[in-house]
């Protein structure tokens, strides 16, 4: 019987894989082919069958057919690289635990911005591991992301209470960068007038070493002492502080901010959420900036993340704060709703004026912080908060009792101890005997972070590395516990409430929290629901083999700067992935620290400044940049130091090879760089690419290719084999990292041998180097990356390559069967797309129709809408992925068609322009079955344009959001409560 189910098994996988593989000369048939698991058969939509429905269609002859049209000849890969045979979804799991096995999960007090939390099941499982909060795209479109949104806007009312400043966004990275991002407010808030920034001595080192790399090449001086010491000249734009320090003790820094603002200089505070439940705030001081990490706020260590950082502000720096920021508005129908506020600010509209790129947050995980504190509520987070302090308080009296000296005064969870008796040495060895890792400074002093994790047994064992004999008896630690230790707050205990909002006082119990969550998720269209064809964002299946390792404890509880011997599994899976990523793009190395695209971009700049300068040419300071980049490209440049020089486009959306010409010629003598997105950002590959970095090369400058578009090369080509020297690979699109809604990302960047010197150091490492880091951790968003592992090990080289080609053809597919409808503005010069195009419907526009009235239409259909307006004004950008289904394609085509009908029909004058289907898109669940209905369509038109939507409608969450009543009624908190009922 199980003979007969095996022979079964394989007889459909060789129908469906060996077909598959088949359609490609260079992919090898294997002779027997296992019988099941068979990774590639669920990431790849269409089955053979439809494969070659779908070649037929476009007339390609099969799969090979449409690559040699689709891809220049001379870039083309003539043998595909090597990688490990592919694994099964069981055996990939399988070698995953081995992994984790190899990782020792120490309970870790070092601190530093980086705690042990308990994440709460009902959150972890409601909310992390669940594809309706963690494949939804950034918020673009808002009515059909109401939900998240508005966990965002709890998010950041959360901020804005703790930190007691009005203005937060919606995250950034990491705790590090957002001190970096301190630094640039202050320095573009003086107009880069004033040169000086004053760096408290006592900030974290990560965050220091951030600041030092963002002021480099901006033109800031850093100048780092004690607070105590600063003094506020008139060239000093602002300084940044740690509350508590990183030693652990609190001060009271009024003074301080009094004499920076007497001397016109901002105040910028890195702080802790937790602390300042119990603490003044920085709001309280005075301060202008606060800046900080949500992490212990319910998300796991992971090895240093993906973490969400925070930054609030008062209101003056509100148009100069980087990031997201989510508002409040309303729809057409006067209806309450969210939106991104503030768009002006976002970084492709700004380009090389931008003061910031960052254009990853990490909603996700704001998210969760968010949820963690509605959850548990103002009391709640005050128990966690003093049950900690106290702790820390009786394990000082403890460790003073046995003769050490504790070096704070005050404090709330971080003391630095001077071990007297004992060296450090034999400190570090009876905590590492007892699995637990301290804080170890190199002037010899001992520092101890306590989190809401430890238990009394914690406690005990702690205590018990400092007694004489190593040891403590329960009855003594108990003794010590029985009574509640004295307060270690000093004057700087915390009057004043937060978190009153309602929202934070009403889902403490499980049944509640778990449908606030649902009614929230409700209002967004994620993966789970259609497709999300945003080009140059890659929106792929992200699958539920590769998330299922970000939750197990050998992964997600270990801290970034535990010793590397307790983390080999993870050091090995690094190792295994740069060299994939390698094999893949035909680079010579990569660093895995960026940990978003932006961060890539700042990396790979920096080495390619790193490399100039070593050869004596720190002078070369011009960076080509082409009209159609990423909007991040030029911001880049911009913060390394760089000038951008533009270079045009031809009408076919390739660079223009003569005024390239005449660029390198101009800047010849200070040329540095070139940053080029390929396949293009017009969805076709460029023919020129090889003769670009050719050109480029010969003037003595480095190419940089923007990897966002890695998706359509894999195994096809390889930008390292073409004449690329660095580019920055999106994890978070290509490789299968889940874009949360907004975040996490990765960028790692890959680069040729020369640059390999220069790739990003870190302070806490042996290599470190505080101008090249980019990363509050060391490999950035550890957690993570076992998604892309996972994701290259199953697929393999042929099945790599099967994405990529699947990827070109659906967006052929796609751009075939809406070529009768629309203009499909751009085709390479053999009449093919990339892996994704664009639809122009600037034709439209003098019948009162746009691509953002379609964008919204697409709503109705249960569609996300294409990117629009970029790069070309009135246009979708398109990218299908391999991962969607003939099925998926043609009900997304269909409703294209249908619209292109609904356009008629205005054209036709069968409907006004300014009052038709289209124009008053989308249509809420609300409008449609209110009582009253005065369109001149029917309900029926605006609600089910489509027969399958019969079978299942996913509802916009309000009407069109009004942008301009937003920005001038500006609101970025939780809205009173009185506004409900209205």
């Amino acid at each position: 019987m199980q003979a007969a189910v095996l022979r079964r098994q394989a007889s459909h996988a060789r129908r469906w894989l060996v077909p598959m593989i088949a359609q490609t000369r260079h992919l090898r048939v294997p002779d027997w082919v296992e019988p099941c698991d068979k990774f590639l058969f669920r990431h790849i939509g269409p089955d053979p069958a439809e494969i070659q429905t779908m070649l037929r269609t476009c007339s390609f002859e099969d799969l090979d057919d449409m690559i040699a049209k689709a891809v220049p000849e001379d870039i083309r890969l003539r043998r595909t690289p090597h990688l490990d045979e592919p694994l099964t979804e069981s055996e990939v799991l399988e070698r995953l635990k081995q992994l984790g096995s190899r990782n020792q999960v120490f309970r870790s007090y070092i601190g530093m911005g980086y705690y042990g939390t308990l994440t709460p099941t009902a959150i972890k499982r409601n909310v992390l591991e669940n594809p309706g909060w963690y494949t939804p795209y950034t918020p673009y479109q808002a009515e059909i992301a109401q939900g998240r949104m508005e966990s965002l806007l709890n998010f950041q009312t959360m901020i804005q209470d703790l930190t007691s400043l009005p203005i937060a966004n919606a995250s950034l990275l990491d705790e590090a960068t957002a001190g970096a991002e301190a630094l640039s407010m202050c320095f573009s808030a003086h107009n880069h007038k004033r040169k000086m920034f004053l760096l408290d001595s006592r900030c974290h080192p990560q965050t220091e070493a951030l600041v030092y790399t963002r002021a480099k090449y901006i033109g800031a001086k850093v100048i780092k002492q004690s607070w105590e010491n600063f003094e506020f000249t008139s060239d000093v734009c602002g300084c940044l502080v740690q509350y508590p320090d990183t030693h652990g003790e609190i001060h009271n820094i009024d003074e301080l901010v009094a004499k920076a603002h007497d001397a016109g200089a901002l105040v910028a505070c890195a702080t802790d959420l937790l602390a300042l439940t119990v603490m003044r705030s920085p709001g309280e001081f005075g301060a202008d900036i606060a800046v900080g990490s949500a992490q212990r706020f319910g998300v796991p260590l992971g090895y240093g993340g993906p973490h969400a950082a925070f930054m609030s502000c008062t209101e003056k720096l509100i148009r100069r704060l980087p990031g997201r920021l989510i508002g409040v508005t309303r729809d057409t129908h006067g209806n309450r709703a969210y939106r991104l506020s503030l768009q002006t600010r976002e970084n492709h509209i700004r380009r090389e004026r931008a003061t910031s790129n960052i254009c990853t947050a990490q909603a996700l995980l704001a998210n969760m912080a968010a949820m963690y504190a509605v959850f548990h509520g103002p009391q709640g987070l005050k128990n966690i908060a003093n049950r900690v302090h106290y702790m820390t308080s009786a394990l000082a009296d403890s460790i003073a009792d046995c003769g050490h000296a504790v070096n704070n005064d005050y404090f709330f969870d971080t003391i630095k101890v001077t071990p007297v008796g004992l060296t450090q040495d034999h400190i570090m060895s009876r905590a590492h005997n007892l699995g637990i890792n301290l804080r170890q400074y190199d002037d010899g002093d001992v520092g101890i972070s306590l989190d809401e994790t430890v238990t009394t047994s914690d406690l005990r064992d702690v205590m018990s590395i400092f007694t004489e004999s190593g040891i403590m008896e329960d009855e003594d630690a108990n003794a010590r516990l029985s009574n509640l230790p004295r307060r270690r707050l000093g004057e700087l205990e915390r009057t004043s409430s937060f978190l009153t909002h309602p929202i934070f006082n009403k889902y403490h119990s499980e049944t509640e929290l778990m449908r606030y969550c649902k009614h929230l998720e409700n209002k967004d269209i994620s993966l789970v629901h259609s497709m999300i064809p945003l080009g140059s964002c890659t929106m792929k299946l992200n699958a539920a083999t590769e998330m299922q390792p970000v939750t197990w404890p050998e992964f997600a509880n270990i801290h970034p700067f535990a010793p590397p011997s307790q983390a080999q599994g993870f050091i090995e899976l690094f190792e295994e992935l740069a060299r994939d990523l390698c094999a893949v793009t035909g680079y010579d190395a990569v660093s895995l620290q960026p940990n978003s695209g932006a961060q890539g971009e700042i990396a790979g700049m920096l080495a390619i400044r790193g490399y100039l300068e070593s050869k004596g040419e720190g002078h070369r300071d011009v960076c080509l940049i082409p009209e159609s980049a990423h909007g991040t490209n030029p911001a880049t440049a911009t913060m390394c130091g760089m000038r951008v020089a533009k270079v045009r486009v031809t009408k076919q959306g390739d660079i223009d090879m003569d005024h390239l010409r005449e660029q390198c010629e101009k800047h010849k003598n200070n040329l540095a760089a070139i940053m080029i997105t390929y396949p293009s950002t017009y969805g076709v590959f460029d023919e020129s690419v090889r003769e670009i970095c050719e050109t480029v090369h010969g003037y003595g400058a480095q190419v940089y290719l923007d990897g966002a578009n890695m998706n359509a090369q894999m195994m096809l080509c390889r930008p390292g084999d073409y004449g690329s020297d660095v580019s920055h690979l999106n994890l978070h699109k290509t490789f299968c990292i889940p874009h949360g809604g907004g975040g996490p990302g990765m960028g790692p960047i890959g680069v040729k041998s020369h640059l390999a010197p220069f790739l990003p150091g870190h302070v806490m490492t042996a290599e470190g180097h505080k101008f090249r880091q980019v990363s509050a951790s060391p490999y950035g968003s550890s957690l993570i990356m076992p998604i892309s592992w996972s994701y290259i090990r199953m697929m393999g080289a042929e099945g790599l390559r099967m994405s990529s080609a699947v990827a070109i053809l659906n967006a052929n597919y796609m751009a075939h069967r809406l070529k009768d409808y629309y203009e499909v503005a751009f085709r390479g010069k053999r009449g093919c797309v990339a892996h994704e195009f664009i639809v122009s419907f600037a034709p439209f526009k003098k019948y009162g129709i746009t691509c953002t009235d379609v964008a919204k239409r697409l709503q109705d259909y249960g569609f996300h809408s294409p990117t629009v307006s970029w790069p070309v004004p009135d246009s979708l950008m398109i990218e299908p992925t391999e991962s969607e289904s003939k099925d998926e394609l043609d009900r997304y085509v269909d409703a294209l068609i249908q619209i292109r009908h609904e356009i008629q029909e205005v054209m036709d004058g069968k409907y006004p322009q300014d009052d038709n289907v289209i124009v008053n898109a989308p249509h809420p669940q609300t409008f449609v079955l209110a009582e009253e209905w005065t369109r001149p369509y029917s309900r029926e038109k605006a609600a089910y344009p489509v027969a399958f939507l019969k079978e299942g409608k996913t509802w916009p969450g309000c009407g069109r959001v009004d942008d301009a009543f937003g920005d001038k009624n500006l609101m970025c908190s939780c809205p009173p409560m009185d506004s409900y009922d209205a």
